[in-house]
């Protein structure tokens, strides 16, 4: 998207391009729907505030919603060429509010662009999962996500679970790998590890079994993991099926979703 935005060669696809951004942002960082994004009023948008009001989404009570830096950014600049309208809508398309199919078109372009696939629902999801995954309550993500039933809810809290049996699982598979060497040591193999080695892998695996465990921590613990197994680099964990909900790569969608942004 900052590429179309650099490219624009006129003020109205420079306008477009900025919209195409502003609503890819409030869908991935605040998780609004597409019929949100379209009915959006300029009047129920607090940037000071970092925070805006939903209306009726759905047909449920309105909600807020939280706006992230980036976010505000994009507005920002959006806002700065948005131009007058017959309408208070916060994106406007020929001086109308946008609707909702031009959004859904300009936001899978910019995923083909970038040879990924980019829908609205999409993006909500990964929403979401990034909130469950940094350790935000269920509860929380029920009200930001305006569902009515909990149950909803707790979709991407089934999807989580399984994220984390599966990079326990990885993990173990890996670690027994190279416990056995202890038993089978050659001149080509790496030295035995020793009983205190073993009880700290082993420590190092509950702590990634943890439900709560942020991306950070992750990363660390199989850093360590990995020094002490004398190995350059784990193997490459087996292709997981898409969950349900369809959202961005669980364990990095910020970088994931930080390259549609950028290179789109």
């Amino acid at each position: 998207m900052l590429k179309e935005i650099e490219q624009a060669r006129t003020p109205v696809q420079e306008r477009d391009a900025l919209l195409t951004q502003a609503a890819f942002y409030l869908m991935w960082h605040s998780g609004l729907r597409l019929g949100e994004v379209e009915a959006l009023a300029v009047e129920d948008v607090d940037l000071g505030g970092r925070s805006l009001i939903v209306r009726d989404g759905k047909g449920r009570a309105d909600r807020t919603v939280y706006l992230t830096e980036r976010s505000v950014t994009a507005l920002q600049a959006y806002l700065q060429r948005r131009g007058m309208g017959g309408s208070d809508h916060m994106f406007l398309y020929c001086h109308r509010a946008v609707r909702k199919d031009l959004l859904q078109a300009r936001l899978k372009a910019a995923g083909q662009r970038v040879g990924v696939t980019l829908s609205p629902h999409r993006l909500r999801h990964t929403y979401a999962t990034q909130l469950l995954n940094a350790g935000c309550p269920v509860t929380s993500i029920q009200k930001l996500m305006g569902h009515r039933n909990l149950n909803t809810t707790m979709i991407y809290a089934r999807v989580h679970n399984r994220t984390v049996a599966d990079d326990y699982y990885a993990a173990m598979k890996w670690i027994e790998q190279g416990l056995n060497l202890a038993g089978s040591a050659s001149p080509h193999q790496p030295d035995p590890i020793s009983q205190v080695d073993r009880g700290r892998i082993l420590d190092f695996v509950n702590h990634l079994a943890a439900p709560n465990l942020d991306q950070e921590r992750r990363l660390d613990l199989v850093r360590r993991m990995r020094d002490l197994l004398g190995q350059e680099s784990p193997p490459a964990c087996p292709a997981e099926t898409e969950p349900e909900i369809h959202a961005f790569a669980i364990n990095s969608p910020a970088e994931f979703l930080d390259t549609v942004a950028q290179g789109a």
